[in-house]
């Protein structure tokens, strides 16, 4: 299982292009090799692998990686931030962190849909294209609800309201996102309540020997046209149950949130558990939400 976990993370670092195609370690995220930048260069869609949701119609697990390494960009919805076919608009982020996010969002598709059939994401930011497929590739066949060594599973997740609908890995869609009112310039609450099972594991199986929390939580902007400023982008944790290593945990976060600019927004919530961002090369776990915002 270590070996297994360190080439995994290997994996994730780097992915070879040659003449006839693709070269990568099975399960590693599609993302073409460029060195990063402070500013001026690419961002590129990673491919992180697909899997199977409730209704048995497969989902594409998609993250990005922004080589800007001082500097988010943003690229509305259209020519230069596209996926097809379907699109260009299939809920992919029009904000685009700085270095490598991982499993942003999912892709649905039909259950009609083939291995011989492929999506592609094409970005064209700072007057550099670069494209992704997304394909129905066994190698890329990926499990995000459950770590393989020791049956951990992503924090599940409620936002605005404790008796909302929860989510449960990232499975969360856009199109589905609770939607709140702001005004520019004055601030927003925001809530968000978790629950976990406290499991973890590593490469050498050591148990947690720190006081990190089990689950930590990260907002940012996902779409929209001005700044977004959060009072603290990652709020500390009221612990409501649990708190140490095996441990079923529950707490609470409350954040608030200013916009400079009237319009659309989303925000997007990340719950990781002690396997950290990425699952540490395991695809698994942690959980997004995303919250819908009118702002006058």
């Amino acid at each position: 299982m270590a070996v297994a976990r360190l080439l995994a993370s290997l994996a994730c670092g780097v992915t070879l292009l040659t003449v006839g195609g693709w070269v990568s370690a099975q399960q590693a995220p599609v993302i073409p090799y460029e060195p990063p930048r402070q500013f001026g260069t690419s961002i590129t869609g990673a491919f992180e692998g697909w899997f199977y949701g409730a209704d048995g119609a497969p989902n594409f697990l998609v993250g990005y990686f922004n080589r800007n390494l001082k500097q988010a960009e943003d690229v509305p919805i259209g020519p230069n931030n596209r996926i097809e076919p379907g699109g260009p608009d299939l809920g992919q982020p029009t904000h685009f962190m700085p270095r490598r996010r991982t499993g942003v969002f999912i892709v649905p598709v039909p259950k009609s849909f083939t291995p011989a059939q492929k999506l592609t994401w094409t970005l064209t930011v700072n007057g550099q294209t670069t494209q992704i497929p997304l394909r129905l590739h066994t190698d890329y066949n990926v499990n995000p609800f459950g770590d393989v060594a020791v049956g951990n599973e992503p924090p599940t997740l409620r936002v605005v309201s404790e008796s909302g609908q929860s989510v449960k890995g990232p499975v969360a869609l856009l199109s589905g996102a609770p939607s709140l009112t702001a005004t520019v310039g004055s601030p927003l609450s925001l809530s968000a309540w978790v629950e976990d099972d406290g499991k973890f594991a590593s490469a050498t199986m050591a148990p947690v020997t720190d006081d990190r929390s089990p689950v930590d939580l990260h907002w940012t902007k996902y779409r929209g046209p001005g700044a977004v400023t959060f009072d603290a982008a990652s709020p500390k944790l009221e612990v409501l149950k649990g708190g140490k290593q095996d441990q079923p945990y529950a707490g609470k976060a409350t954040t608030s949130v200013k916009f400079s600019t009237p319009g659309e927004y989303a925000l997007m919530l990340l719950a990781t558990d002690y396997s950290g961002e990425g699952g540490n090369g395991e695809v698994c776990c942690w959980t997004n939400a995303y919250v819908k915002v009118s702002v006058k």
